[in-house]
């Protein structure tokens, strides 16, 4: 048993160096607007992994800086997205996103979210290209997402 407890102790700094905190995924010019969408969704679903609001802040990185100077800073859009307009996307189940329109510039999409309660909610988000010079040009940013429409319970 000891020699077991002292190879644990040997490799304890391994693991401790292994476990690195996941960066978060910043936009550029590659990631196509539905990923964008995506990135979002999916962040949210798990929200607090691997840190408290980590969902939250990876959604805040693709949000248009004008969707940032309305819903922002970050901890005004925290507490927005867990107010009960929005908190339904938080550690949500499950998700589709469906494109509705898309042109060069602009990508609208109908998101449905299953939340933790069961129940079936849509959004409309769009995404836009950023068109202005500096590190954002021609990233997919969202600049809007819609207040939910309740579907119903899936029991």
């Amino acid at each position: 048993m000891k020699k077991y407890l002292f190879i644990f102790i040997l490799m304890l700094p391994i693991f401790v160096i292994a476990e690195v905190k996941a960066e978060l995924i910043k936009p550029n010019k590659n990631i196509e607007s539905y990923k964008v969408v995506k990135i979002q969704l999916t962040s949210l679903m798990k929200n607090n992994y691997p840190d408290e609001d980590s969902g939250i802040k990876q959604t805040w990185e693709f949000a248009h800086p004008n969707n940032q100077r309305v819903t922002g800073p970050l901890d005004r859009f925290k507490i927005m997205l867990k107010g009960d307009s929005y908190k339904m996307l938080l550690n949500h189940l499950e998700h589709k996103i469906v494109a509705v329109k898309m042109t060069d510039e602009i990508a609208d999409y109908e998101v449905t979210v299953l939340d933790i309660e069961k129940k079936y909610y849509k959004f409309n988000w769009r995404v836009e290209k950023y068109t202005l010079d500096g590190e954002l040009k021609d990233c997919w940013l969202t600049t809007m997402v819609s207040q939910p429409i309740p579907l119903g319970s899936s029991i």
